[in-house]
């Protein structure tokens, strides 16, 4: 079991950036459970590390789904925040996951194409036709890494960022991510996450300019033996 512990899970820091690798039911940002989000804590972990007083600047890269692990991006300065969520809306960032789905997709590789609209309400996206009011675009490329008896194991990597979009797209395609009640899963995961796991981070430092290239611990293989 992953450690609650933020400094035995960070993935890298220096002056600028810390990326964290955030547990399958930890929350990036407070929410109305009330429950301590990722960003407080790594926020209590700076001012704590560097005895920094008063208010701790951290500012929140990019979100990953609450039943979802990996890699997250804070900011510890606000050139930095600016200058990255700059690469975040250029697409700028290499985002890879690694998902455990049900079944095996006919082909090795590919690239899904689809146009999802969001149910606010649902706090769900659904796959609807382009010319549906709200539609957007989403586009994610993915390759088979392992093949099991029921499952398979895929690497994703995302084209664009739309809301739970390859949870969405996967089960569209008709191989829904292992544990994933919303999106059509046969059954839970015992611990309430889903087999989606945040994998890699690749993308230019903001500061610097040198290639960043960050690997989350393998938090989904370990759930294979179902």
């Amino acid at each position: 079991m992953k450690s609650n512990s933020i400094n035995e899970r960070i993935l890298y820091e220096d002056n600028h950036l810390i990326i964290v690798n955030k547990l399958p039911g930890e929350i990036v940002q407070g929410d109305k459970t009330g429950d301590l989000p990722l960003v407080e804590a790594v926020r209590e972990y700076i001012r704590v590390t560097y005895n920094k007083p008063g208010n701790v600047f951290c500012g929140l890269v990019h979100r990953i789904d609450r039943p979802v692990g990996g890699a997250v991006i804070f900011a510890k300065t606000s050139k930095a925040l600016a200058r990255m969520n700059e690469m975040v809306k250029n697409h700028l960032i290499r985002k890879i996951y690694w998902a455990l789905v049900e079944g095996c997709p006919e082909q090795e590789e590919g690239t899904l194409t689809d146009f999802l609209r969001k149910n606010e309400k649902l706090n769900k996206s659904f796959c609807v036709d382009e010319h549906v009011e709200g539609a957007r675009k989403a586009v994610l490329s993915y390759k088979i890494v392992e093949k099991y008896d029921h499952y398979s194991l895929l690497e994703v990597e995302l084209q664009t960022g739309r809301h739970h979009q390859i949870r969405v797209q996967l089960s569209a395609m008709g191989h829904c991510i292992k544990g994933d009640l919303k999106y059509g899963a046969k059954r839970s995961n015992p611990e309430g996450s889903i087999s989606l796991q945040a994998h890699r981070l690749v993308f230019e430092h903001p500061v610097s300019h040198l290639l960043i290239d960050v690997v989350a611990d393998d938090l989904t293989k370990p759930k294979l033996s179902v």
